[in-house]
C-alpha cells in the first residue's frame, strides 16, 4: 500500500529555469494553486496542516523564489521580476491556468502577476497583506523588532504572526509553531541584511506603484479574496479600507484576534472560505 504524499512527506523538486533553479513541491489533485510567500518565507515554513486541508480539493504547489530557500539564484529587487518566478514555474510544470495565493510580501507578489499574467489567474487570494501602493497605515515596529532578528524563536512568532494578547491565538500559535517544527531545515531561512535588503527594495518599488497596479485592482476581471486579522502589525487591514467600493471582483474577510497569519490560526475557517470562494466565483 503506498504512503498518502502530503506535506509532511512531499519531494521536494527543482525547476531547471534560465539561470536559476526552482524548489518546489506539489500535494493534492485539481485546480492548481500556487503559493507565494511572505518576507523570509521558504518551503519548510507554511502551516502543513493548511497546506493539507487545501489539498483535499486542489493541487497545492509551493516553492522558493530565486535565490532563496532551497532555490538558486537570485532575489530580485523589483516585484514585477519576482512575479515571473511564478510565470515561469507554471510554464515548467505545463500549468496554463491557476489560483494565485499570496501571503504578505508574496501578497504584493501575487498582485503583481495576477495584472502582469491574467490568462494565468483565474482566482487570486490575498493573505495577511496590503494593496500594492502607499500605505494608509505602516508596520508598527514591534514587527520590525522581531522580523530582522537572524534566527526567531517562538515568542518572535507569537508577536509577528499571532495576536500575543490572545490565549487562543497563543495556542494557536504553539500549534502551528509544533506543525512546521516537524519538517524545517533552519539553515535555509534567509538570515542576512544582505537579502533582507533585497525583500525591502521589493516592498519600496511595490509602495511607488510606478506600474500603477493599485489602479488595475479597480478594472482586473479576476475574482479576488482578501483575508486579513484584525490586529496584523505588518500590514494592517486598515490599509484596505481607502479602496473601498472601488473593488468589483474583491471580498475583503477581517477574523477577529488574528495577527498577520490568519490561515495559521484559523486553519479549517480560512480553508472553507477559500474552498467556497472557489466554488462560487468566476
Amino acid at each position: 500500500m503506498s504512503t498518502k504524499i502530503d506535506a509532511s512527506n512531499s519531494e521536494t523538486q527543482f525547476a531547471e529555469l534560465s539561470g536559476r533553479t526552482i524548489a518546489y513541491r506539489s500535494i493534492g489533485e485539481g485546480n492548481p494553486i500556487i503559493l507565494i510567500n511572505r518576507f523570509r518565507g521558504i518551503l519548510d515554513t507554511w502551516d502543513p496542516l493548511f497546506l493539507d486541508l487545501l489539498a483535499e480539493k486542489h493541487q497545492v504547489i509551493t516553492f522558493d523564489y530565486s535565490g532563496i530557500g532551497y532555490s538558486t539564484g537570485t532575489l530580485p529587487t523589483d516585484i514585477k521580476e519576482v512575479a515571473k518566478d511564478v510565470k515561469d514555474l507554471a510554464d515548467f510544470l505545463k500549468i496554463k491556468s491557476a489560483i494565485l495565493m499570496g501571503w504578505s510580501y508574496g501578497g504584493l507578489v501575487t498582485q503583481a502577476a495576477t495584472h502582469q499574467y491574467p490568462e494565468l489567474a483565474t482566482h487570486t487570494i490575498l493573505l495577511g497583506t496590503g494593496p500594492i501602493g502607499k500605505r494608509v497605515v505602516p508596520l508598527e515596529q514591534s514587527f520590525l523588532d522581531h522580523a530582522l532578528k537572524p534566527i526567531n524563536d517562538f515568542e518572535d512568532e507569537v508577536i509577528l504572526f499571532f495576536e500575543p494578547e490572545s490565549e487562543e491565538s497563543r495556542k494557536a500559535a504553539k500549534a502551528s509553531h509544533d506543525r512546521i517544527a516537524k519538517r524545517i531545515d533552519v539553515s535555509k531561512i534567509p538570515s542576512t541584511m544582505e537579502t533582507f535588503q533585497l525583500y525591502f527594495a521589493g516592498g519600496e518599488g511595490a509602495a511607488e506603484d510606478k506600474d500603477n497596479f493599485r489602479d488595475k485592482l479597480k478594472t482586473t476581471k479576476t475574482p479576488i479574496l482578501i483575508i486579513s486579522g484584525d490586529h496584523d502589525t505588518s500590514f494592517a487591514v486598515e490599509n484596505w479600507y481607502p479602496l473601498t467600493k472601488q473593488l468589483p471582483t474583491s471580498q475583503l474577510i477581517v477574523l477577529p484576534q488574528t495577527g498577520h497569519a490568519p490561515q495559521h490560526q484559523n486553519i479549517p475557517l480560512v480553508v472553507n472560505y477559500i474552498d467556497n470562494f472557489l466554488q462560487n466565483t468566476k
